[in-house]
């Protein structure tokens, strides 16, 4: 049984693993990116490797599982504003910017539809579930202050937003035949969702 000590500095190593393996994807795809790659960036041996990892597979999943931390962290930053105003002028320009969430990275995308799909349907779920909670949270911050309908059926809302999110990650192919790109369709969709869901008081604020 480790101390606790060296549980932290384990749990540290495989964060950094998964960093390191994040980086690589990113940059070029999971598919084209062997463990064999991603020791020789790190420096360590396959045997360490295995320690933390029992394969690939277990790897992108983990990493997958970052992904939806890191979604929820900047979620919890937006819920912290305590005004809706700005949250949602933030959430709106955030899909057009954000870089690092994995939905966004057609390759990416791609290569978890095509090599990793049970992984990829996990994440897409918890992803959906993360991200309901959190709209769910800030519609209702909005009713409270006014500025969203105060009829608006928030769990309804909270879920079709996010069906509409993954539909349009599901077929990225398709949008960008069209000559548009993910980060496009996410500021759009949210701008025509927002304007549908905020009262008389609440448009006026938005369209400032």
């Amino acid at each position: 049984m480790c101390t606790f000590l060296e549980y932290v500095m384990s749990e540290d190593q495989k964060l950094h693993i998964i960093k390191t393996a994040g980086d690589m994807f990113f940059r070029l795809g999971i598919r084209s990116v062997s463990i064999d790659d991603i020791c020789h960036e790190l420096g360590m041996s396959k045997k360490t490797f295995y320690v933390y990892f029992a394969s690939k597979d277990e790897l992108v999943a983990q990493l997958l599982h970052s992904n939806v931390v890191y979604i929820a962290g900047k979620m919890e930053e937006l819920l912290q504003l305590r005004d809706f105003r700005h949250l949602v002028a933030r959430f709106v320009k955030h899909q057009e910017t954000e870089k690092n969430d994995v939905r966004k990275v057609p390759q990416l995308v791609y290569d978890l539809k095509k090599y990793y799909p049970r992984q990829f349907a996990d994440f897409q779920q918890e992803c959906f579930v993360t991200q309901k909670n959190y709209i769910k949270a800030y519609l209702e911050q909005g009713q409270q202050e006014g500025l969203v309908r105060a009829n608006l059926n928030i769990e309804l809302a909270a879920v079709l937003l996010e069906k509409l999110h993954n539909d349009a990650i599901n077929d990225f192919e398709v949008i960008e035949g069209h000559g548009h790109n993910i980060h496009q369709l996410g500021h759009t969709a949210m701008d025509i969702f927002v304007r549908g869901i905020l009262s008389e008081e609440g448009l006026k604020l938005y369209n400032v």
